[in-house]
């Protein structure tokens, strides 16, 4: 059971990665990095200004000690002058009490002012560290920008890309549906020329049944002409009608003479043409 649970920790650990991975940005990430430097740099001179402060305030509390030790040895000596020696020994003790803390202030100041050098030096070292960091960092964010932007054209270049490769897909899916209405179509013609499908509208012909037509329209011309030229024949064998006189034609503008047409009329049918009432 500790064995399964392990597995399973390890493909989880696995793909935990994979997508963190996947979802990192080191453009990000560099950028980030700089924050923390650049938060730390202000620490680091944030503790400069303590140190500093604590240093300014041992100096303030030293020079008052150093006054007040100036005032007493001046008052032991105007109480040495009107002969008040307890007065003098009661001052230079107070004085030696005063250099003590004096020394010990002396002591921390010193200790301070080293404190405050490390941290400026350190200051300075974290500065240019931070300076570096950031023109470097400012070099592979441009880099990666440079980089990612010539994999996408090279990807849709090749078509590998997920944009392009949707229109390369539809593009295919286009040209299969194509293929297949052409296919279908082509299918559907050949079983109709061979009969195996029915035209419900009859209105479908193959090439066999087109030219069977063809023909019977041919025959079907020839044999009218022949009735044409035969009935020809024997009207001319026959006796033929007399001929009709021609007319000339009016001139254009004139009116043509009734009585004229009249006889023509009559000549050309063989009886009297009928008088008008």
């Amino acid at each position: 059971m500790a064995g399964l649970f392990e597995r399973l920790k390890t493909i989880f650990n696995a793909k935990a990665e994979k997508a963190l991975d996947k979802m990192e940005d080191p453009r990000e990430t560099l950028d980030y990095s700089y924050q923390r430097q650049l938060e730390l740099l202000q620490k680091v001179r944030r503790g400069v200004a303590d140190v500093a402060t604590s240093r300014k305030r041992v100096e303030l509390q030293a020079n008052q000690l150093d006054a007040e030790m100036k005032k007493l040895g001046q008052s032991a000596q105007r109480a040495l002058e009107v002969n008040r020696e307890d007065l003098a020994r009661e001052a230079l003790t107070r004085k030696s009490g005063l250099q003590g803390q004096l020394d010990d202030l002396m002591s921390q100041h010193a200790q301070l002012q080293g404190e405050e050098e490390k941290l400026v030096r350190a200051s300075t070292r974290l500065q240019a560290k931070v300076d570096a960091f950031r023109t470097r960092k400012e070099t592979i964010k441009a880099t990666y920008s440079a980089a990612e932007a010539q994999t996408r054209i090279n990807e849709a270049f090749t078509g590998i890309s997920e944009e392009m490769g949707d229109v390369g897909l539809a593009v295919q899916r286009a040209e299969d549906k194509t293929a297949q209405m052409q296919a279908r179509a082509s299918a559907v013609d050949e079983l109709l020329a061979s009969g195996a499908l029915e035209d419900p509208t009859g209105t479908y012909k193959d090439d066999i049944t087109r030219e069977l037509d063809s023909l019977a329209s041919s025959s079907q011309v020839e044999n009218e002409l022949a009735a044409l030229k035969a009935s020809m024949g024997q009207l001319t064998s026959g006796s033929a009608p007399q001929a009709a006189p021609q007319l000339s034609a009016a001139p254009e503008g004139e009116p043509v003479d009734a009585e004229a047409t009249e006889v023509s009329d009559a000549d050309a049918t063989g009886k009297p043409a009928p008088q008008g009432e």
